[in-house]
């Protein structure tokens, strides 16, 4: 009872000197604003989206587009490395501003966070070895062989929801081999660990390129789906403002460019009703 009645006290001080708590916190636009800095998470293993140089720098899509938005909103960016699972408990906890990393704009996610408008479009595809034991990118191509992704993404629930309709058939699972990089993901294929890869077109041509081996894309597996950028649902005034500085550059010109620097590509983008059902 005592430590009630202290409790009840403090209330009562509060409530007469105008000094209780507030019932949410200021939006993280705000300190934005004052520090001068965003403190934007990303996981730079995710080439030509956000990856590493041989020298350390952070470049790709999203660090170039955010860097435009960083300079139009006259703030510098301070990156938070983290490996992508733990990216949105991270955002959720308040440990950063928002993650600039690529996210596939999924119902699921949409009930834990906020997105801007989508910066990019994913097209999942398969990517096997000449004369491998996969040659398409059907359910069935994939039933029964190990097929990489990377660890939490789309392409790994879009495997899972593939599963699901396989065993309703009768028919055999795909074994998911789930990585922590993209890079991981083609060295299990060309390693012959996996049968496949399954990612977004885009990453996967970026690799090719590279000379990751004997390989070809098989087909493209499952329907397209936006990418955007992830924030806080308590933190409309910043989403709003990052939206709005988006669909300038677009508007301008300055997005488009950047796909096709980046992804080889440039995409027409919605503004609005981009979120599933």
């Amino acid at each position: 009872m005592k430590v009630n009645t202290v409790r009840c006290g403090l209330f009562a001080v509060l409530v007469l000197t105008g000094c209780m708590p507030s019932a949410g916190r200021a939006d993280t636009l705000d300190d934005i604003r004052s520090r001068g800095k965003m403190i934007v998470a990303i996981d730079p293993t995710f080439k030509p989206y956000e990856y590493t140089t041989s020298d350390g720098a952070i470049t790709g899509y999203d660090p170039a587009l955010v860097a435009l938005v960083a300079k139009d909103l006259g703030v510098t960016i301070e990156y938070q490395r983290l490996a992508f699972d733990g990216i949105i408990p991270g955002l959720v906890a308040g440990s950063f501003d928002f993650t600039c990393t690529a996210l596939n704009v999924t119902a699921e996610r949409a009930k834990r966070i906020a997105y801007t408008i989508p910066v990019s479009k994913s097209q999942n595809v398969v990517l096997v070895r000449q004369g491998g034991a996969v040659s398409g990118s059907s359910p069935d191509d994939l039933s029964g062989h190990t097929i990489a992704v990377k660890a939490t993404t789309q392409p790994e629930q879009l495997l899972r929801q593939i599963n699901r309709d396989l065993e309703q058939a009768g028919k055999k699972d795909i074994q998911i081999l789930s990585l922590q990089t993209v890079e991981q993901t083609i060295e299990a294929l060309t390693g012959g660990r996996a049968d496949g890869v399954v990612d977004d077109v885009s990453v996967i041509s970026a690799q090719m390129h590279q000379g990751a081996g004997n390989l070809h894309i098989a087909g493209d597996i499952g329907s397209p789906v936006y990418i955007a950028w992830g924030t806080r649902k308590s933190d409309p005034k910043l989403t709003e403002a990052l939206d709005s500085e988006l669909k300038k550059l677009a508007a301008d010109g300055r997005m488009q460019a950047l796909q096709k620097q980046f992804l080889g590509v440039s995409f027409d983008l919605p503004t609005s009703d981009f979120l599933p059902k």
